[in-house]
């Protein structure tokens, strides 16, 4: 188990925050965990405490993220209009509602940053319940502020759904109807009954998908056609590592008295689905960042490889005792070691260019060293004697120094060619 650890995908999952003692205790509802971990992922608890939203990048590597319940997320997130609910059907909601219209900006600030990187890099994204609500507003969606006072009493009475019971929590079932060549229509085809395409299922949430994003497809309708479910079916393979689904009833709960045994069998097919989509990312993933092999050098590479390595000593060596060292003049030792980088095809760029780097930093290493040993009574001399020029003499002063440091750089450089050419031929 101890290896196992180490190797197995990560999925993020998000703590709620509720009161125990007087204190702030942060939890996960543990059917989610278990199933996350019976089908050979590791769960990575993400604590909803402030500022943890500009942490995530220290969460990674993420292959895959599972967002599950929580209060109400903050409307102004998605409602662009006025709501038409009055003041007091605003308060009978907070009052009915109390436990879960408190709203949670923080975690809201999570949620809905690991729901646009998942989008934004394909990570693969199971929503449940409130999960499913954060991925449709991520994408624009929108969401009924109370479904009862929204939808509900809005229709027949044949046509209510009771999508929330206090009294009954595990218990609770209603019925949905699933879309055909969904999903979650090849999970649970062998429990229905031929054309009948409806199940019974669990849930527990007074809001809901009211303006479904563009890029998600249904697969579920309750009764009063709230949106059950919906997926992204260019963004569905998991053989591929692709998952990004919003499931608004909860399959994790559709067992009896605690037990292992689920209401159908296509319960728990949404975490085995998603588990083997995090399973294909984080393949996918290592594959991208695996190294190259090692490059074995001829010879001649060697050689040129030992050269390089003395360079960079030369350079630690005059870093360190603030001295040019052992024949620093040797140019040509150094311009070997760049023409090896150039050659060696093993290096990334930018290792190319901080070698590189390192190397310009040898060859003027000497002038360097000198230029610090200048004469402070000079210095002092010059800069008495600038102070009495006016702006326009400093400015001419300054060009003409900068037109003859463009000239010297040039013959400079014509030089130094010439001699790594003779060093060349000499070797």
């Amino acid at each position: 188990m101890e290896n196992l650890s180490r190797v197995l995908p990560r999925v993020l999952v998000v703590s709620r925050r509720t009161v125990r003692k007087n204190k702030f205790v942060d939890f996960v509802g543990e059917y989610h965990l278990d199933l996350i971990v019976r089908y050979g992922c590791v769960p990575v608890i993400v604590p909803r405490v402030t500022g943890v939203h500009m942490l995530l990048e220290s969460f990674k590597p993420i292959h895959g993220v599972l967002l599950c319940e929580g209060e109400d997320i903050d409307p102004s997130l998605y409602e662009s209009e006025i709501s038409s609910l009055s003041p007091e059907e605003l308060k009978e909601i907070r009052e009915t509602h109390a436990s879960d219209t408190s709203i949670d900006k923080e975690k809201d600030s999570i949620e809905l940053a690991l729901a646009k990187l998942c989008l934004e890099q394909n990570i693969p994204y199971l929503g449940i319940c409130r999960g499913s609500q954060i991925l449709n507003v991520a994408c624009g969606g929108t969401l009924y502020l109370d479904l009862e006072k929204e939808l509900t009493n809005k229709l027949p009475e044949e046509r209510r759904t009771k999508h929330i019971d206090y009294d009954n929590y595990d218990e609770h079932r209603h019925v949905v109807r699933i879309v055909e060549n969904s999903p979650l229509h090849s999970w649970f085809k062998d429990s229905l009954d031929g054309e009948n395409m409806e199940i019974l299922v669990n849930s527990y949430h007074h809001q809901g998908v009211k303006r479904l994003a563009q890029r998600f497809v249904p697969m579920a309708f309750a009764s009063d056609g709230l949106m059950e479910g919906f997926y992204d079916p260019d963004a569905y393979n998991p053989e591929e590592g692709k998952f990004i689904m919003g499931l608004q009833f909860h399959p994790e709960r559709m067992r009896s008295n605690d037990l292992d045994e689920f209401d159908y069998p296509g319960c728990p097919a949404a975490y085995q689905e998603f588990a083997k989509a995090v399973i294909a990312y984080q393949k996918k993933l290592n594959s991208s960042m695996s190294l190259p092999k090692t490059l074995v050098l001829d010879g001649d590479m060697e050689s040129k490889r030992m050269i390089l390595v003395r360079c960079f000593s030369l350079a630690r060596y005059m870093y360190i005792k603030g001295a040019p060292g052992k024949n620093p003049s040797k140019v040509s030792e150094l311009e070997v070691g760049a023409e090896f980088l150039e050659s060696n095809t093993a290096l990334s760029t930018e290792q190319e260019t901080r070698l590189k780097e390192m190397g310009a930093t040898v060859r003027n290493g000497g002038s360097y060293m000198k230029k610090l040993k200048v004469d402070e009574e000079k210095h002092r001399i010059v800069r008495n004697m600038m102070n009495k020029m006016n702006i326009e003499q400093l400015s001419e002063l300054m060009s003409f120094y900068h037109l003859m440091g463009n000239i010297c750089g040039e013959v400079l450089e014509q030089r130094l060619r010439g001699n790594v050419d003779k060093c060349f031929k000499d070797m």
